[in-house]
């Protein structure tokens, strides 16, 4: 379980000359401080007019830490999430990852930073299903240029550590829900992000699933130390993580700790 402690900062080669050229002089750049947005808005074209979806949204994460963004469907928690995984530009503002101005990159170096920085789980899993469990999982690693011998070591162990490697030469197609998500979870960690985002990661769940699901994350957060910003619907879900940002009307209504 060792590979889940390790902490990496970034790739190598070019993804480290990306991130030394990135790099801000400021409090983003905090040792503690995993994620920092900072005066984010995204304003959508439409055919009534003008749509913003996010207005001025300020916060930050600090390593380890656990967070939760709940909000009315519409709210712009998705939009947020986007923003935050860097699958959307924002019309204005700064998304900081470990220090590093993620908007401020080109697109081809947004990707790489994507991969190596951020790990994504998703409600519908979106897994690989024609292919196997290990190579769903080491995916990240090999997209990254990780020798294929230390992807495979990397994904075993956290298979391992995630109580599924007996799954491993598997297809997802064939494992339970609970199964698929913690392959999921697998795979957002291979490539050691500096922080993971979790949309909705057990609203494909039942309940008994769900919860151990979200018990693997709290683990995740509190005994390794992982980032985890998590949407979610559940307000019970939203009270066991370490704080809970309200997202209404595009902006942050209440930021509280639980």
């Amino acid at each position: 379980m060792g590979v889940l402690n390790k902490d990496k900062s970034g790739l190598k080669g070019s993804f480290t000359t990306m991130v030394s050229e990135s790099r801000q002089t400021t409090d983003t750049n905090s040792n503690s401080t995993a994620l920092a947005v900072k005066n984010l808005s995204k304003i959508y074209d439409s055919v009534s007019g003008k749509v913003v979806a996010l207005d001025n949204i300020n916060f930050t994460v600090k390593k380890g830490e656990f967070v939760s963004i709940v909000g009315p469907s519409g709210s712009g928690k998705s939009t947020l999430l986007n923003m935050i995984g860097a699958l959307d530009r924002p019309t204005s503002g700064q998304v900081y990852i470990n220090g590093i101005d993620i908007f401020a990159l080109s697109d081809s170096k947004i990707a790489t930073m994507r991969n190596g920085l951020i790990g994504f789980i998703f409600q519908s899993f979106n897994l690989i299903n024609r292919t196997t469990v290990l190579k769903n999982v080491k995916l990240p690693g090999m997209i990254s240029g990780m020798p294929v011998s230390e992807a495979n070591n990397r994904a075993m162990k956290i298979l391992e550590a995630l109580g599924i490697a007996d799954k491993a030469t598997q297809k997802p197609v064939n494992l339970s829900g609970g199964q698929q998500q913690r392959v999921a979870i697998a795979r957002s960690l291979v490539n050691n992000p500096a922080i993971v985002l979790a949309d909705e990661p057990t609203g494909n769940l039942d309940s008994k699933t769900g919860d151990d699901v979200f018990d693997m994350l709290k683990t995740l957060s509190r005994k390794f130390k992982r980032t985890i910003i998590m949407v979610t619907h559940n307000p019970e879900l939203a009270e066991s993580t370490d704080r809970s940002i309200l997202i209404k009307d595009g902006k942050v209504e209440r930021d509280v700790a639980n």
